[in-house]
């Protein structure tokens, strides 16, 4: 698929990572909080990144569904490789090459899955209250995870082997569902990513790119990537006054969503000061 005629001229970009199968979850986005608009005077862009997925029949079926949408969106790019989990770190780095070449003036990013709520007007918010960083220095934050190592039991989804990690522990790095960073250091771990070889997990290969730059990796309260803490089984998991005032969820059904982006946009939401800040 040709990416061509895409290009940022924009303050801020956002992104989706997505399976080309996952049609319904790019509608939602597009009409909700990814759709394409100006908040405070910043703009707002979206990209969903995809690889192919599927059988020869079942690959070319859905190029033709991911062509179909980029006429008539422009909001999609797509490389020739197998979209798994395996694969995410190739799809991070050729991203982050295609960004250097047509986005270099993009001041922040937000990457995330196609399966995470955002109150992208909580984001632009946050980032114009950075007042001494416009894109140009060091931003990368989200759900810090630090402390931890590889898992070596092979039948485990985040296994990694010795001889692919020999360290038996990882530089600090954020929940790869969503996290926020600058043009800045998107830019740097680019960069770094030329001399580190790639591992299967691609949050983790981030944080490495940036220990060896030397810049770390920060904490934000309002990203909640392993999901929403509500203090009873009793309450609505649900209630926009929990999401009101949050950046990113992780792991939001399409409907849900689609529902969320509404009701916390809804003028008449009155809400407790108690609901607002769970964490």
């Amino acid at each position: 698929m040709s990416t061509e005629h895409l290009c940022c001229q924009h303050h801020r970009l956002q992104l989706s990572f997505c399976s080309p199968m996952n049609y319904e979850r790019r509608e939602v986005l597009r009409k909700t909080w990814a759709k394409e608009r100006s908040h405070n005077g910043m703009q707002v862009r979206r990209l969903f990144i995809s690889g192919v997925t599927g059988s020869h029949v079942e690959e070319e079926r859905q190029n033709k569904l991911l062509e179909m949408e980029q006429n008539e969106y422009n909001d999609i790019l797509q490389w020739d490789f197998r979209d798994t989990f395996y694969n995410l770190t190739l799809k991070q780095v050729l991203f982050l090459q295609w960004m250097e070449r047509n986005c270099p003036k993009a001041r922040f990013l937000l990457n995330g899955d196609d399966d995470v709520f955002v109150n992208t007007d909580n984001m632009v918010e946050y980032l114009q209250g950075l007042r001494e960083n416009n894109g140009s220095k060091h931003l990368f934050t989200g759900h810090l995870i630090q402390n931890v190592g590889p898992i070596r039991s092979p039948g485990n989804k985040y296994y990694v082997p010795v001889q692919v990690q020999e360290s038996d522990s990882y530089p600090p790095y954020c929940g790869g569902g969503g996290f926020l960073l600058s043009g800045y250091t998107a830019m740097v771990i680019y960069k770094m990513s030329k001399s580190i070889p790639f591992i299967p997990i691609d949050d983790v290969y981030m944080g490495m790119c940036l220990a060896k730059a030397g810049l770390s990796p920060v904490s934000h309260m309002g990203v909640k990537t392993s999901g929403m803490n509500i203090p009873s089984e009793k309450l609505d998991d649900y209630d926009p006054c929990y999401y009101k005032e949050i950046l990113l969820v992780h792991r939001f059904p399409p409907g849900y969503m689609y529902l969320m982006w509404q009701r916390i946009h809804d003028p008449d939401l009155k809400c407790e000061q108690s609901k607002k800040s769970i964490s």
